[in-house]
């Protein structure tokens, strides 16, 4: 299955630098599952339908894996597939989840989202707790270019620059706020982190760095649950 897995993900990239990446990260991921008997039950916090059928996991041809979403609200619910459950919840309170419920927890950019880094520490200490196995992404605080804004240093700015940027400016994923309270929600609520402090949250994990132009973007943990 996962052999097939990697074929059809290996087709449905473009050769974009970010895709590029994303492939080679995604290739250590297929390579766990390798080691999991079928059928396989992957929680995605955070995750899209639209991410795992661009990926490949959605075709005929891959037999066996059963994927269950979880977020703050429905997303895409006009998009369904018999493989995909959806689940609203909280990242940092899996109470909805038994223990050992999944075979793996996989999650892409999230934990930064999440709060501050005790509610941080909660959402691992979950992610954990739910899954044999995990497999956890999050960009790299120290990297030039932030990657929500997609603007230079950003992450280390005064909060007054950034809302004044927010705010008369669209930054990257996110149009111009025209309310200044707005924007500095948007702008505080994303809490990056350094290596240290993201080992910190699964001190037995394993540790990939994705490297552009030999600086470090985005830091992935994975291992076994204790």
């Amino acid at each position: 299955m996962n052999t097939i897995v990697r074929k059809i993900y290996d087709t449905n990239l473009t050769d974009s630098w970010a895709s590029k990446l994303r492939k080679k990260r995604f290739s250590l991921f297929t390579s766990i599952l390798d080691s999991i008997p079928s059928p396989i039950k992957i929680l995605d916090v955070g995750g899209t339908i639209s991410f795992w059928k661009n990926l490949g996991f959605l075709n005929e041809e891959v037999k066996d894996v059963e994927i269950t979403l979880l977020n703050v609200k429905f997303i895409e619910t006009s998009l369904t597939h018999p493989k995909i459950k959806q689940v609203v919840g909280n990242a940092t309170n899996m109470a909805n989840f038994q223990s050992n419920e999944f075979d793996i927890v996989f999650s892409n950019s999230v934990i930064e989202h999440v709060g501050d880094y005790e509610q941080q520490r909660q959402m691992a200490t979950e992610v954990m707790r739910v899954g044999k196995k995990y497999f956890v992404q999050t960009p790299n605080l120290f990297f030039p270019i932030e990657p929500h804004f997609v603007f230079p240093l950003f992450q280390f700015m005064p909060i007054n620059i950034r809302v004044w940027l927010l705010t008369n400016f669209a930054l990257g994923w996110y149009d111009k706020v025209s309310d200044k309270q707005l924007a500095r929600s948007i702008a505080t609520s994303i809490k990056l982190l350094n290596k240290s402090k993201f080992l910190n949250l699964f001190p037995e994990a394993q540790l990939y760095e994705e490297k552009f132009f030999g600086l470090t973007k985005s830091f992935t943990v994975y291992g076994e649950s204790l």
